[in-house]
C-alpha cells in the first residue's frame, strides 16, 4: 500500500490521447448541458480552470457566454486552440490562457468559475485546496457563482487497498493512426484519503511490435460534510448540491457531488 507522503504525482495527460480516451464516458456528455441549464440564459463571463483541450469551454462559449479557459499544460492548450479555431470561435468568445490553478492572477473578476471532471481532486493537500479556492474567490465578482463537480466516494471501492484493470477499453487516435488499449489500476490509502491512479496503455507499432506506456497521478477524495466545511471556510456559501446530472438531490448512493456556491460578500 502506498502512502501520500511517499508519492504525490500531479496529473499529466497524454495530449494526443485525451479526447479519444474519454469520449466513451456518458457523464462527460451530460455535465456541460447540466451546467448551462443551471446558470441560466443570461450571458456571463465564465472562467474555467484546468480546461484541458476545451471539452467544456467550447460548448459554453457556443452557448453565448464569454469564456476564459486556463490550464498549465501547454500541449493540451495547443489542441484546445485548434479545436476552438475549427468551430469558428475567436478570442472574444473563448480566450485560452496558460495558467496554474495554484497561482491565479487573471487581473479581472468573473460571474462564474467552474472546475469540471473531478479535477479539483488532483489537489491532494489542504494547503493546495485552500490555494485553489482562494484563487477562485478572488476571481469571482461579489455574489458570483462557483461550480465544482467531483465524484462522491464509493465506500465499497475505497475500502479496497488496490483495484486492477478498471474501465478497460480501446480507442483510436487519428493524429497518430494508432489504436490503443487502456486499463486503469488504483492503489488506495484511506488513512490519507489518497489514491494513486495508473493509466496503462498498450498498442502495436507499424512493424507489429507491442508497445506500452503508463501515466500515474495522485487523487484525493472528499466526503459531503468535509466538502461543505472546506468551501465555507474559504468564503463560499453552498446554494445547491446535486447527486447526478438528472437533477437528483445528493444522497448516500449518488455518484457525483455537483455543487453550486456563491461567493460570500
Amino acid at each position: 500500500m502506498f502512502r501520500l507522503n511517499e508519492v504525490t504525482k500531479p496529473y499529466r495527460a497524454i495530449p494526443a490521447y485525451y479526447d479519444a480516451e474519454n469520449e466513451h464516458l456518458d457523464w462527460l456528455q451530460q455535465d456541460v448541458p447540466f451546467f448551462l441549464k443551471q446558470i441560466g440564459k443570461k450571458k456571463l463571463d465564465v472562467l474555467e480552470l484546468a480546461a484541458g483541450t476545451a471539452r467544456a469551454a467550447i460548448p459554453i462559449a457556443q452557448a453565448g457566454h464569454r469564456v476564459v479557459a486556463t490550464d498549465y499544460d501547454r500541449s493540451m492548450l495547443e489542441i484546445a486552440r485548434r479545436k476552438r479555431d475549427f468551430v469558428g470561435l475567436g478570442d472574444a468568445e473563448l480566450e485560452i490562457i496558460e495558467a496554474d490553478c495554484l497561482k491565479l492572477e487573471m487581473k479581472k473578476q468573473f460571474d462564474a468559475v467552474a472546475i469540471f471532471f473531478n479535477t479539483f481532486l488532483n489537489f491532494t493537500t489542504l494547503e493546495q485546496q485552500d490555494e485553489v479556492l482562494s484563487g477562485v474567490r478572488s476571481h469571482l465578482r461579489p455574489g458570483g457563482r462557483f461550480w465544482l463537480d467531483i465524484f462522491q466516494p464509493n465506500l465499497d471501492l475505497i475500502a479496497k487497498h488496490e483495484s486492477k484493470n478498471l474501465d478497460p477499453g480501446v480507442f483510436y487516435v487519428p493524429e497518430l493512426d494508432r489504436t490503443v488499449y487502456r486499463s486503469v489500476d488504483v492503489a488506495r490509502d484511506p488513512t490519507q484519503q489518497s489514491q494513486l491512479v495508473t493509466f496503462r496503455y498498450k498498442w502495436f507499432d507499424s512493424l507489429g511490435r507491442g508497445r506500452h506506456e503508463r501515466r500515474s497521478f495522485t487523487l484525493t477524495f472528499l466526503f459531503p460534510r468535509e466538502l461543505r466545511l472546506l468551501l465555507e471556510r474559504n468564503g463560499f456559501e453552498i446554494l445547491k448540491q446535486w447527486g447526478n446530472y438528472n437533477g437528483s438531490a445528493l444522497g448516500p448512493d449518488s455518484p457525483r457531488m455537483i455543487t453550486m456556491c456563491r461567493r460570500k460578500t
